[in-house]
């Protein structure tokens, strides 16, 4: 796999071959499907796989506020991306400049001069170029003009309804991450730096990771079963996300306790994987109640987060 994040860096061998663009928010299974295609096409024309994205997305920079939360980090995303057969993603640094480009100056300078491209595969929405001016239609005649072959891939549906990342996002922010799972094709999956925090939990005999930095969206507030990721190892998680009001404690925070795990974990990244959702956050009358509680809580991961 080749990362590219500036266009005057871009190798030989990543140019000819069969170029997608797009965000590719948390590579779903609509995302999936292009990328199969992409790789089939790729292996036709003779060349590598490419996938061209933005670093921010490009609403990031022209409307920061109106910015939803994205579902992946760069990293996170090319490694999806990787696993799925891609041979180079490049992270195209965005810039208010870059998205003055109109979509014929976008394709001729992009598609045609960086990347040579011989194919390109897109979802039949997909839009680009100054004020999203550019469709799949002004696309088929620009890769028609250039001598590109086009593959326009259908969009994918699920119980009735398109698979798009605001769905996911949807999905995600309600605290249904078992549905989220199965659009993205693999659990939900958040990624943070362990800071102390008050000591609570492992006073209580359930130690926990308090997670800062998560620059994805946050799954709503409750209790859920998950996996924590360490190296190569998956280890089943209850993760507390929100208040802890038995306490008085009314500060959101992100707290994983990892099971079967007892290591040095401050200032490492943590990566999370939500399995289900256990139930809200709510008030004990005591300790003992809240430690029955959390029991329960543990149990329900071992169950439903169990690690093959």
């Amino acid at each position: 796999m080749t990362i590219i994040d500036h266009l005057e860096a871009i190798p030989p061998a990543v140019r000819g071959g069969a170029v997608t663009i797009g965000n590719f928010d948390g590579v779903h299974l609509a995302h999936a499907k292009i990328i199969e295609r992409l790789v089939a096409k790729a292996r036709q024309v003779g060349g590598a796989a490419v996938v061209f994205t933005f670093d921010p997305p490009p609403v990031r920079v022209l409307r920061p506020r109106e910015a939803p939360a994205p579902l992946s980090w760069p990293a996170r995303k090319a490694e999806i991306l990787t696993q799925l057969g891609v041979d180079a993603v490049i992270a195209f640094p965005t810039t208010l400049e870059f998205l003055q480009l109109s979509a014929w100056e976008f394709f001729d300078q992009i598609v045609v001069q960086r990347l040579s491209a011989r194919a390109m595969v897109e979802g039949a929405n997909f839009f680009f170029g100054r004020d999203r001016s550019g469709d799949i239609q002004s696309l088929a005649r620009f890769c028609a003009e250039a001598g590109i072959a086009l593959e326009v891939v259908e969009p994918v549906v699920i119980d009735g309804e398109v698979v798009s990342s605001s769905r996911i996002r949807r999905l995600v922010a309600a605290g249904d991450v078992r549905q989220a799972a199965k659009l993205l094709a693999r659990p939900y999956r958040i990624r943070g730096q362990v800071i102390r925090g008050a000591g609570r939990g492992k006073r209580l005999g359930f130690p926990t990771a308090n997670l800062d930095g998560v620059s994805t969206l946050i799954p709503a507030e409750g209790i859920y079963a998950g996996r924590a990721a360490l190296g190569d190892r998956l280890f089943p998680a209850a993760i507390s996300l929100g208040p802890n009001p038995t306490f008085d404690d009314g500060q959101r925070k992100v707290e994983v306790h990892i099971l079967d795990f007892d290591g040095w974990l401050y200032d490492r990244y943590l990566e999370v994987d939500f399995v289900d959702r256990l139930r809200d956050v709510r008030r004990y009358e005591s300790v003992d109640e809240l430690l029955v509680q959390m029991e329960r809580d543990v149990a329900a991961t071992r169950q439903l987060a169990a690690v093959a």
